[in-house]
């Protein structure tokens, strides 16, 4: 009889801490980081990056596929994303991503330090709003806000510009807190 529950794999392992059961992410935002865990073990990297939070967000978060339009502007981001592991995402196989803007945060091992500061940004966005967890649209801001980001280089050959993907979350967020009153 085969266990219900999958065992992890020694790579997965690997990849550091559980974040995902972290009180600070929504339960939507644990699950695109599992996504992301799954997919940095796949690709072979030994870091969770920015590329593959995207990937993820996008697979598994409805309120950030909704930034995008619904067809063209997804397909070419995964389409981008998924030629990672094949294409020109191979040269950042075994570099680490760092712009040097942002400090390594010691608790998230297993993330680049981009990512880390981006997972924590999102949390300190979420706690200025109040007691509420941080979702993926946090986390899709604040990959964004650093231009050395590899989700920044993706959206980029995608066609589309990261300010203009900005200011539509900030257009959604000025609409959802309008109709909440």
């Amino acid at each position: 009889m085969q266990p219900r529950i999958s065992r992890q794999s020694v790579g997965e392992q690997a990849i550091g801490p559980r974040v995902d059961n972290d009180a600070r992410l929504s339960a939507e935002l644990a699950t695109v980081v599992s996504g992301a865990r799954r997919r940095a073990v796949r690709d072979g990297d030994r870091q969770i990056d920015t590329a593959h939070l995207l990937h993820s967000l996008l697979e598994h978060d409805p309120e950030v596929r909704a930034v995008f339009d619904d067809g063209p502007e997804i397909a070419r981001l995964l389409g981008y994303l998924v030629q990672r592991s094949i294409g020109y995402g191979l040269r950042w196989q075994g570099s680490v991503e760092d712009s040097g803007a942002v400090p390594v945060v010691a608790e998230a091992e297993g993330f680049s330090p981009l990512a880390a500061g981006a997972m924590g940004y999102a949390c300190e966005c979420a706690a200025a709003r109040g007691a509420e967890p941080a979702r993926g649209i946090d986390l899709l801001a604040a990959i964004l806000l650093d231009p050395q980001a590899r989700a920044v280089e993706v959206l980029e050959r995608a066609g589309l510009e990261t300010g203009a993907v900005l200011t539509r979350i900030e257009n959604r967020s000025a609409r959802s807190r309008w109709s909440s009153r």
